[in-house]
């Protein structure tokens, strides 16, 4: 059983990023992501060469906006967050058309948030479009990450459909019962559903690790297919996008005399 509903979020290859391995890219985006968080807010050309590098990498990997852009709305709770902020903060604040007052604080606060958040959740879905689960997986236990969770994380991505499809139908049959969950007093149905489907995964989940264990699984996930490997030339090339967000950050600060 493979994690289909995640395929939709992956690109086919081939592209010289699809050809790095799986470790080295989760390394290169973590640094890339680091560097971003350390850009002063107050540089905004530092978040535009960023959102450049992005680019660029989303054209070497053949990735298309319209894969990216419909998964950039999981910005949209920190968005609603960023929205408000300008309005409560402290301190300074500036007249913006004459009709309302925002803090100047508040302001900068909402920006380092959505330019930091999606530059970094960008990042993470470049990387997801670029690598299968399976070889993600492989990557994170090639960097040090013991294989007991990387098979728990594989098991809860393989299975994730299986209990969406677990907890639709008993929404169906919660509706075909007179629960309408429009209503807040009938929040305990909603209560009982969301207990009675913890009961069920947890019982399915001792099924199948049982099942497994009675095939001989020997503690981690047998690899699907050879994951690419990792080369001097794949380094230096995954490395030259943290280096330059990591180079942009320094310039931004003013450490470089």
């Amino acid at each position: 059983m493979g994690a289909g509903h995640l395929r939709p979020l992956q690109v086919p290859g081939p592209s010289p990023v699809h050809a790095v391995a799986p470790h080295v890219k989760v390394v290169a985006t973590l640094l890339f992501v680091a560097a971003v968080v350390s850009t002063p807010r107050q540089q905004v050309w530092a978040f535009a060469v960023d959102a450049a590098v992005l680019v660029a990498v989303a054209r070497a990997a053949r990735v298309p906006a319209r894969a990216i852009a419909p998964r950039l709305m999981l910005e949209l709770p920190f968005l609603a967050f960023a929205v408000v902020m300008p309005f409560v903060a402290l301190g300074e604040r500036v007249e913006v058309l004459g009709i309302v007052h925002l803090s100047v604080e508040g302001l900068w606060a909402a920006w380092n948030l959505l330019a930091k958040g999606l530059l970094g959740l960008t990042a993470s879905l470049l990387l997801i479009a670029t690598t299968p689960v399976d070889d993600l997986l492989r990557g994170l236990e090639r960097l040090g990450v013991p294989p007991v969770f990387t098979a728990i994380a594989g098991s809860m991505l393989r299975y994730l459909g299986v209990i969406g499809g677990q907890l639709r139908r008993m929404q169906v049959a919660r509706v075909s019962r007179g629960h309408d969950p429009r209503w807040i007093w009938q929040a305990r149905a909603i209560a009982a559903t969301v207990g009675a489907l913890f009961v069920r995964t947890f019982e399915r989940g001792e099924r199948v690790h049982l099942a497994m264990v009675s095939r001989g699984y020997p503690g981690s996930m047998p690899a699907v297919r050879p994951v690419p490997a990792a080369t001097a030339a794949g380094w230096c090339a995954a490395l030259v996008v943290p280096a330059v967000a990591a180079t942009t950050a320094v310039v931004a600060s003013g450490w470089l005399p």
